[in-house]
This record gives structure tokens, C-alpha cells and sequence, in this order.
């Protein structure tokens, strides 16, 4: 049996859709603290023009850091822990339709000391399922060719059998437990997954996180993954 990869070496990322604060705010943030993810993706961060305060008065409450920058009125970003150097973050626009709700990604280049650099990109992909290929299309692009080590995750309404689902993870194998992530009241589809770059293998943690808080703090229920970037190491 393979020796577990060192701390030193691991990374923990979680993709949580939290439904524009909408519901238990003391409830979210015990969950996101117990999770104590280095990389926070995040889905349906409130999207309004002076929205940004309320989502770093959230990183405050969590613990992490949020790049802020502008957004193109979407509501997909992402954090991180001090125990990572983003090296640069920014928010990019994904394709939709004319009057349809701004989509877009939250992209970090980041480094764990000692390690060479990754990217993390957080998305939330279209209810429309015709439009959800070209959305992954656009995040790969953006990420640069050739793909760099990468792990990225989301709300991909969309469940594994979906051809976008199998498009993503051909590109960058899944690292996500197969359990249901939706609702989270009534836990009976998975809408939601991270995929990292062949070379981060990735393993699930047992967090002993209540359900009733779960279902309090959004109606998604959080994906997390600890990473092992040991390829990375300088």
C-alpha cells in the first residue's frame, strides 16, 4: 500500500456553491473553517456592482485571502490560504448567449513554497446543455496550451454521464469523491466535482461535518480534495 503523501506536500481544495449568502451565514462559515481548504472555489458569490465587500468581509470570517479585481458581474471566484504565494488571480468572461446571466471564472496562479506553480480556476457552468462545452472549452483556453498543472471545480449542472462532464475530466482526470452533492437538505445528484492535472493525484478527507449545518449553510453541499503535488517539488 503506498505511503500517504506528507502534509508538506498537499494541498486541499474545495468547490462550494453558497447561493449569494442567502442563508446561514454562521452556518457557512463553520463549515468552511472545518473544512480549512488552501483553495476555496467558489459559485454564487453575490454578483451585484458593490458586492466585493461582502465577499472579503466572508474571506475575513473564513480565514483566507480574496484577490478581489474586477468581476464582469459574475459570481464565480475563489480564495486561498496563507499557506500558498499567488503568484497572479483575475476573473475571466465564459461564453453566453445575448441577455443571459454573465458566466465567467476565477483563476489563480499559485505556489506552494518549495513546489513549482499551478493553476486553480473555479467555474459554474450553464443550465443550458448546449452551452456548457464551449464554457470548458473556454476555461482550458484560458488556462494556456500546453495545459499547465491544473486543478479546477465547480458547479457544473451537470451530472457525470453529461458530455461536458467527460470533456473536463479527458483533460484533467476527476479527483472528486462519487457522492451526490445536490441538494443538500436531500443529498440525490452530483452536480459537482474538481478535476486536477494527472500529476496531482488527488484523495478524499473524512471531515466529520454535521448535516444539519450543511444543510443551513447553502443547498449545495461542498466538494473538497486533498491534493498531492510531490511531482511539483523543487
Amino acid at each position: 500500500m503506498p505511503r500517504p503523501a506528507r502534509r508538506d506536500h498537499v494541498i486541499r481544495v474545495a468547490s462550494y456553491n453558497i447561493r449569494a449568502l442567502k442563508d446561514d451565514r454562521a452556518a457557512l462559515v463553520e463549515i468552511i473553517r472545518a473544512i480549512a481548504p488552501d483553495v476555496l472555489l467558489l459559485q454564487e458569490v453575490p454578483r451585484h456592482p458593490v458586492s466585493g465587500h461582502r465577499i472579503a468581509g466572508l474571506a475575513d470570517e473564513v480565514g483566507l485571502t480574496w484577490f478581489g479585481g474586477k468581476r464582469f458581474r459574475m459570481s464565480t471566484t475563489l480564495m486561498t490560504s496563507l499557506r500558498l504565494d499567488v503568484l497572479e488571480a483575475h476573473h475571466g468572461k465564459l461564453p453566453v448567449r445575448s441577455y443571459d446571466e454573465p458566466r465567467g471564472y476565477g483563476m489563480a496562479t499559485v505556489r506552494l513554497p518549495g513546489h513549482r506553480p499551478l493553476v486553480a480556476a473555479s467555474l459554474h457552468l450553464s443550465l443550458r446543455g448546449t452551452d456548457r462545452l464551449p464554457e470548458v472549452e473556454a476555461l482550458l483556453a484560458a488556462a494556456g496550451t500546453p495545459t499547465p498543472p491544473m486543478v479546477t471545480g465547480g458547479d457544473l449542472n451537470e451530472e457525470p454521464k453529461g458530455k461536458t462532464w467527460r470533456r473536463l475530466a479527458s483533460a484533467l482526470p476527476e479527483v472528486s469523491a462519487d457522492r451526490p452533492t445536490y441538494s443538500a437538505s436531500r443529498p440525490h445528484k452530483r452536480i459537482d466535482g474538481i478535476f486536477a492535472s494527472a500529476e496531482l493525484p488527488g484523495s478524499t478527507p473524512e471531515l466529520a461535518l454535521p448535516a444539519e449545518r450543511l444543510a443551513a449553510a447553502t443547498d449545495h453541499l461542498p466538494v473538497v480534495v486533498d491534493l498531492d503535488v510531490s511531482a511539483l517539488a523543487d
